[in-house]
């Protein structure tokens, strides 16, 4: 387990950004993460840049392939290959989307999981599996969804259930929040006060993209918009500054620009600074 505890605003790492960051992380970023499965076995100029970006810069990893909920068998390899990049880079979180992408092959994208007593009891034990392997909690996200293959219980039943059962950690992801909120028609706010605010290890935060007929993809490729900024705000205010990760998948602008959305955070977890808890 890492000794290097996680606190402020963070940055998703590409492999874009490698080579400027391995010079030097500017004031600002606090702490990194990464998919492990893009870097696991990767060796060269880029396992370099990471190594040296991982040993003054803490990081955290967010995995896009375990498929946790998903009907294929669990890749324990893969569990095992994540472990000992978490060893190896002195990693404080893994995290994983409440959601599958595997069914007998990776399907690159995050499907909707059934809101049923079956689904949480298979999908926690699913988890409970991966955190003995590798001997620590997970975090486990709120996905955004565009359809229910099957409802019994309501969203926020569902993503308790699972993390009760599978006693785990929450990725509270706020734009995910916000984004089904508009497509699903709930309040966003009453439903982040629905969240086990003792289980969230940090939070995430993006931009959207808006579809002609009103609906909201998220895609990681846009300057985040102004109410999901006053749902951050409003998140800090009613469970603490936690640390909070910002995504950009594509669409990168330089590192500058980026510095100026981490800075919005950082200032709104300053006026939240007395209730600020670092993520274990």
């Amino acid at each position: 387990m890492s000794d290097r505890p996680i606190q402020g605003a963070g940055l998703g790492l590409r492999r874009t950004m490698a080579s400027q960051l391995s010079e030097a992380t500017p004031d600002g970023i606090d702490f990194l993460e990464v998919a492990p499965e893009n870097w696991i076995g990767l060796g060269g100029r880029f396992a370099k840049q990471l190594r040296s970006i991982t040993e003054r810069t803490p990081l955290i990893t967010h995995g896009l392939s375990l498929s946790i909920g998903g009907p294929a068998p669990l890749d324990e390899d893969l569990v095992i290959a994540v472990k000992d990049f978490l060893a190896e880079h002195n990693a404080t979180i893994y995290s994983e989307h409440l959601s599958y992408t595997n069914d007998g092959g990776q399907l690159y994208d995050l499907l909707p999981m059934p809101f049923t007593e079956e689904a949480v009891h298979y999908t926690a034990s699913r988890v409970r599996r991966v955190q003995d392997i590798l001997g620590r909690q997970i975090a486990l996200e709120n996905v955004s969804y565009y359809t229910t293959p099957s409802r019994q219980l309501s969203e926020i039943e569902f993503i308790t259930a699972v993390l009760e059962a599978a006693d785990c950690k929450l990725l509270l992801d706020v734009n995910n929040v916000y984004v089904n909120s508009v497509n699903h028609q709930y309040d966003p706010m009453a439903f982040i006060k629905a969240m086990p605010a003792d289980r969230v290890s940090y939070l995430h935060v993006a931009g959207h993209y808006y579809e002609d007929d009103g609906l909201i993809v998220d895609t990681h490729g846009a300057d985040i918009i102004d109410p999901v900024w006053t749902l951050l705000e409003q998140t800090y205010e009613l469970i603490g500054a936690k640390p909070t990760l910002l995504e950009r998948d594509f669409n990168i602008p330089d590192i500058d620009v980026l510095m100026l959305e981490l800075n919005r955070i950082r200032q709104y977890q300053g006026a939240n600074a007395n209730k600020d808890h670092a993520a274990a």
